[in-house]
């Protein structure tokens, strides 16, 4: 298992400076009022969120829908971000404390390669390891957005309906 490599932390709205976004991985989320962009990745306690993708689109498509959730665009329907919608209605103004730092792998996601498809297993199972390291760290807890208990904010206005 390759030791994961997170890129420096960058605003979210400044994360198509990131590099390998055209590959699947894993990435990480951070909700902090105190500027973190251009630290290098750390497992801070500041740490909501982790998400992965193998899709063709690979991070970029995938924090793509991220952000379309965060901000009631089309092409949504990402569950982790409607989770953070629970607690945060204004997409916005939680864009401005939001950061995101990415662990690129790199294959060759449309084309069925034998050599890719083992890259492919990895990024899921480093998605585990990355939970498994916060969870080390931090009381054995996961993020907070990646606990299932953390209510959606669709399911709630399913309920007040």
């Amino acid at each position: 298992m390759k030791t994961l490599r997170f890129s420096k932390w960058v605003r979210w709205d400044d994360r198509s400076e990131l590099d390998g976004l055209k590959y699947p991985g894993v990435y990480a989320l951070a909700i902090s009022r105190k500027n973190i962009t251009g630290q290098d990745y750390a497992w801070l306690k500041d740490i909501v969120y982790f998400g992965m993708t193998n899709s063709e689109a690979g991070l970029k498509g995938r924090l793509s829908q991220f952000d379309n959730t965060l901000r009631d665009k089309r092409g949504g329907g990402h569950g982790g971000a409607d989770r953070f919608r629970y607690d945060y209605e204004n997409g916005d103004q939680l864009a401005k404390i939001l950061y995101v730092s990415v662990c690129p792998f790199t294959c060759n996601i449309p084309r069925v390669i034998p050599d890719d498809l083992p890259v492919l297993g990895r990024v899921a199972m480093s998605e585990y390891v990355a939970f498994a390291e916060y969870a080390k760290r931090y009381e054995g807890k996961l993020p907070k957005y990646n606990d299932k208990k953390s209510p959606k904010r669709s399911k709630s206005r399913r309920k007040a309906q």
